[in-house]
């Protein structure tokens, strides 16, 4: 008998009971697409904020430190400690190999053009290098420095006598892309004249725009330091740090077998400069923390905000059934008066109202996820220029969170069920 009533209540007050699955579908249509985003959005606010620049520094282990003035770095033991360019190869072996965006090594040299004060500084392009596994892997500022705004052509790593000026030197010495820029360094064999080709101006919006940016071989020839570098920026696709990742920065001792299994198995920005040390001896590694930072604190700001508007929507769901449950209730007082008068119970009656929303909440919820996954295809071809991938474990929450919403709306309905008195309804009253 019960499900009979179920199914004639359903074929009955059809309108009605689609007008409820429409309301929920569309608050677990934005529930849906919020989820499958917050589940992928990590990986993809990542690989945009690594646009901007790299978050990992790495450094020969010494023990003095550079002091920089106006952009320029002053070291008493500047070029007795050096990175070998060769091994940077080995970046790509790390545990967190895949992370490993991209990475650029600098060597840099003093220089007068004209009456400016400037550095030239040596660094790759768009080098094409090989790992120890044989693979080929293209790096350099081109991917690096993917922000900068280029007024002319990047500078080609195979041609020694080309180079790019940042916009605020070129502003003050008067070059442009195209020009001959004449340079002089001071050499091991003394000073000595460079012309340079400008391919290209940059604005940076940084102290670069004060230097001019060279292929690296020139600097190791001018300096005789074939095959070095003195340091080495890197762009890696991170985690955001929690409190695990935090208690790993301050005293790595500290944790458990376990919890450094799953520090060092996670990409923690720590986990990986850690790594890197592990692979290339004789470096130090450190996060730029402004970066690292900014990269998590801009993430959990993003994903409040879907949160925040989930809840919202699904609030909103939930007034939207509770009027239209208390409105089927008013409309039904007489055939339920009726069915208490006949002997049924009180949770009889209430077990029958809960059904239907339970099974509107399954329906809305359905809906609502191939909804979302549309959504979120869109939002995320909008926003990051590719889709999203689609998430199955998100299915079962939205249905929890449709089932959920559908009973909260019902509420203020099975109250009135409760209080609803049999000889009241049947008389009019």
């Amino acid at each position: 008998m019960f499900w009979r009533m179920l199914k004639k209540s359903f074929s009955k007050g059809l309108k009605g009971k689609l007008l409820a699955v429409v309301t929920i579908a569309f608050g677990a249509s934005l529930a849906s697409s919020m989820l499958n985003i917050s589940l992928d959005i990590g990986d993809k606010v990542n690989r945009e904020l690594k646009t901007y620049g790299a978050n990992i520094l790495v450094e020969p282990r010494v023990e003095t430190v550079p002091v920089n003035i106006g952009g320029i770095e002053y070291n008493p033991l500047q070029g007795q400690s050096f990175l070998e360019d060769a091994s940077l190869s080995s970046l790509k072996t790390i545990f967190w190999a895949n992370n490993i965006l991209s990475f650029t090594p600098y060597l840099e040299q003093p220089a007068v053009t004209g009456k400016q004060d400037t550095v030239l500084v040596g660094t790759w392009f768009n080098k094409e290098i090989t790992t120890p596994a044989g693979e080929k892997v293209v790096t350099g500022a081109v991917s690096l420095k993917a922000w900068w705004k280029v007024n002319g052509q990047w500078a080609d790593d195979s041609s020694e006598n080309q180079a790019m000026v940042g916009t605020e030197l070129a502003q003050k010495a008067g070059i442009k892309q195209g020009d001959n820029l004449k340079v002089l360094v001071n050499t091991p064999s003394g000073g000595k004249e460079q012309v340079l080709k400008v391919t290209g101006v940059f604005d940076s919006g940084s102290g670069d725009d004060r230097k001019v940016f060279v292929p690296l071989a020139l600097i190791q020839k001018l300096q005789g330091t074939s095959g070095k570098v003195s340091k080495v920026e890197v762009s890696a696709l991170t985690t955001p740090e929690n409190e695990l990742a935090r208690r790993a920065a301050k005293d790595l001792q500290s944790l458990t077998s376990e919890e450094y299994e799953r520090w060092y198995c996670t990409a923690y920005v720590g986990a990986i400069t850690y790594q890197i040390e592990e692979i290339l001896p004789g470096v130090r590694a450190n996060a730029i923390r402004q970066v690292a930072e900014s990269e998590g604190l801009i993430l959990g700001k993003i994903q409040l905000l879907m949160l925040l508007l989930t809840a919202a929507a699904l609030l909103s769901a939930a007034l939207g059934i509770s009027s239209l449950m208390t409105t089927k209730v008013l409309e039904r007082s007489k055939e339920i008066g009726l069915l208490k008068a006949l002997g049924a119970e009180g949770w009889q009656v209430i077990a029958l109202f809960v059904a239907e929303s339970v099974i509107s909440g399954i329906l809305g919820g359905v809906l609502g996820y191939l909804m979302g996954l549309g959504f979120a295809q869109v939002i995320g071809q909008a926003v990051f220029g590719s889709g999203l991938s689609i998430k199955i474990m998100v299915l079962p929450i939205v249905l929890t969170l449709s089932v959920g919403v559908a009973l909260l709306g019902s509420l203020s309905a099975i109250r009135m069920l409760v209080n609803l008195r049999p000889a009241e309804v049947l008389h009019g009253r």
